[in-house]
């Protein structure tokens, strides 16, 4: 029998605590292998050419994530409505979480010069893992009623940045940096961000349920033929759910702008600023205190005055501290003439890290929240594969532009291109209503 999702009771504490647990695991695949670590091994040790400043380096690493992007683009939707039709959303993000386990664990073995085993690594293990980040947010709309979304997200979130203190800083305080002559111990970053992944996640298969009914495959379908046509049916309904779809539109350029910022910050650290190791480690400890306490008050302040007006509001804030990172020269210069100091570029571009640490977290738990409240219970698998198609062709767009554009014009001009998106996002925000589309998804009732 149908219940309206306004009167949906909250899932147990241990079920909410179980489904975050995922956002806690996979955060050490996010921020040593696609963020902290990884990117700079792979840049300047493992294609390391130094005499070009890096560029083919960071341009082979653009084309790695793309090609992951691009699959999941490819993959995302069609995979979700088979999961809605089978009801196996959980055994779809164990597949996923294995694979990761396995392939980031396996970066072990690249070594320099392997550029080509290093890519096919990259690509298998950041598509696994983006797969499963799609079908883990696919369950937010089952935890809770509505009013309740924010929080819920948020905590995901901000409990995700603790598990990325704790995995990535043991890491980084215990293999130490990046470089070559360092390179016999900072190579288990893959099978360390692996075993932390793959112990984390426990409690997640644990204690996390499965939702909705599988339904039986007609005669002379398959799942991937049966796949595509929900595919097709949702496209032709896509009119029904217009305040989506805009908001889709805004989440391509948002993500686009988020995935510069994750793959290119410690990167423009490293090259533009030059920072010591140690300022190194404070800027990541300090995105990661502050992207959780900004996912979770933040995620409270969603259900107060509403996820959209949220989200456009966290878009400004991303325009400005991007802003700030590309002058950060300029804005160091100004402030020596200004007040008779000696501050260094690395501790102000610190300053600015606090600005992108707490857009970082609340962003993203904004934008699932949206999704969740615009999707109806029978489509969230296949809804958020949506999502998880503009997010990830916002990755490709995203990280392959700044790529060509670096190599061009230098990574820190190219950073104008990273603030113009967020500054894109938030005005497409403006075009969308947070109340109809809640009432189109409550509204909606699927055909058989």
């Amino acid at each position: 029998m149908f219940q309206a999702r306004k009167e949906r009771p909250r899932a147990p504490k241990k079920e909410i605590f179980g489904w975050a647990m995922f956002d806690f695991a996979n955060q050490a695949y996010t921020l040593l292998i696609i963020t902290v670590i990884f990117p700079v091994l792979f840049t300047t040790v493992i294609v390391g050419d130094g005499g070009d400043d890096y560029r083919l380096g960071n341009l082979l690493w653009s084309i790695a994530l793309s090609i992951s992007y691009l699959m999941v683009v490819l993959t995302g939707p069609v995979l979700g409505a088979i999961m809605d039709f089978r009801a196996s959303k959980k055994r779809f993000l164990f597949y996923s979480y294995i694979v990761t386990v396995i392939s980031s664990s396996a970066l072990y073995l690249v070594e320099p010069g392997m550029i080509i085993l290093g890519v096919i690594l990259l690509v298998i293990s950041n598509y696994a893992y983006s797969i499963g980040e799609t079908i883990i947010a696919a369950f937010l709309p089952n935890l809770g009623p509505p009013k309740d979304m924010g929080k819920i997200s948020g905590f995901g979130w901000s409990i995700g940045y603790v598990g990325g203190l704790f995995s990535a800083g043991f890491v980084i305080l215990y293999l130490g940096e990046p470089t070559a002559d360092n390179f016999d111990r900072i190579r288990f970053v893959g099978p360390l961000a692996g075993l932390f992944f793959l112990l984390a996640a426990i409690p997640t298969f644990v204690w996390l349920r499965e939702y909705g009914e599988k339904q039986r495959l007609p005669r002379g379908e398959s799942y991937v033929s049966l796949g595509f046509s929900r595919l097709g049916r949702t496209i032709n309904e896509i009119g029904k759910f217009k305040d989506l779809s805009v908001f889709l539109i805004s989440v391509f350029f948002e993500m686009a702008g988020i995935y510069i910022v994750i793959s290119f910050t410690f990167i423009y650290g490293d090259q533009i600023v030059q920072w010591d190791e140690e300022v190194r480690i404070l800027m990541f400890v300090i995105v990661q205190i502050t992207a959780a306490v900004g996912a979770f008050l933040f995620g409270f302040v969603q259900d107060k005055i509403g996820a959209l007006v949220t989200n456009i509001f966290i878009l400004f804030l991303w325009f400005v501290g991007v802003m700030g990172i590309y002058s950060v020269l300029d804005i160091t210069e100004w402030l020596n003439a200004a007040f008779q100091a000696e501050f260094e570029e690395q501790y102000v571009f610190l300053f600015i890290g606090l600005i992108a640490g707490l857009c970082l977290g609340s962003s993203q738990s904004a934008s699932r929240t949206l999704v969740s409240l615009f999707t109806p219970d029978a489509k969230a698998a296949e809804f958020f594969g949506f999502w998880g198609l503009f997010y990830k062709m916002a990755g490709i767009f995203g990280v392959i532009g700044l790529g060509l554009l670096q190599a061009q014009i230098g990574l820190q001009k190219s950073l104008l291109f990273c603030a113009a998106l967020f500054l894109i996002a938030m005005v497409i925000c403006f075009f969308v209503s947070q109340k109809r589309g809640e009432q189109a998804a409550d509204d909606y009732r699927e055909q058989i």
